[in-house]
């Protein structure tokens, strides 16, 4: 089983990346805040070490690995993914959030902020806080990561469509940025990668 990887970071796509370790390449769902830290921190060939949650089920034969800075982060993640209905895949989404925050969340039993996690309803939301209230206090002290300012979370989503469109699509550096600008002169309130690359691709087939 793999707990630890360090190595080179080769590929970062919307939500995995790819790290080079010893003549390997490991593919490694991140999760978007985990992602947002290394996309400002790190660069292509930069060297990366990352703490790995290994799932592997009779209904996910597959292994998936999730990556994380941070041991405690990868913790609270195997905590998050020990609620029933949970799986990796719902709580790579619900992570939008630091486990730090989700964590607090969960201590103070707040529902409302629970159902601001993607995927999470408010089933779900009660059922997290009824299984993991009071385990989840030691996450919720992790110290906060100095958190990007709110023109800073914008470029790096703009910046992360940028990389994609470049690096892995083909395009030409100043086309994608052309491609990027006009897409959020149409809808200026785009607030994620995932709404962006949405508008990228209607703009072109019109």
């Amino acid at each position: 089983m793999i707990s630890y990887l360090e190595g080179t970071l080769k590929k970062v796509y919307v939500d995995k990346l790819i790290i080079a370790v010893g003549g390997v390449g490991y593919e490694v769902l991140i999760p978007a805040y985990v992602m947002n830290e290394i996309r400002l921190n790190t660069k292509i060939d930069d060297r990366l070490t990352l703490f790995i949650s290994y799932n592997q089920s009779e209904r996910q034969p597959k292994p998936v690995l999730v990556g994380f800075r941070a041991e405690l982060e990868k913790e609270f993640f195997e905590l998050f993914i020990s609620v029933e209905d949970i799986g990796p895949s719902l709580a790579i989404k619900a992570l939008s959030k630091s486990a730090r925050e989700i964590a607090r969340f969960i201590e103070e039993k707040s529902v409302k902020d629970l159902k601001q996690l993607k995927g999470i309803g408010e089933r779900k939301a009660e059922k997290i806080i009824a299984a993991l209230k009071g385990k989840a206090a030691k996450y919720a002290l992790i110290p906060d990561i100095e958190a990007p300012q709110h023109h800073e979370i914008a470029e790096d989503f703009k910046a992360e469509v940028e990389s994609v469109l470049v690096m892995q699509l083909g395009h030409k550096l100043m086309e994608a940025r052309k491609l990027i600008d006009e897409a959020m002169k149409r809808r200026p309130a785009i607030a994620s990668s995932e709404e962006l690359f949405e508008e990228v691709y209607r703009g072109q087939k019109q």
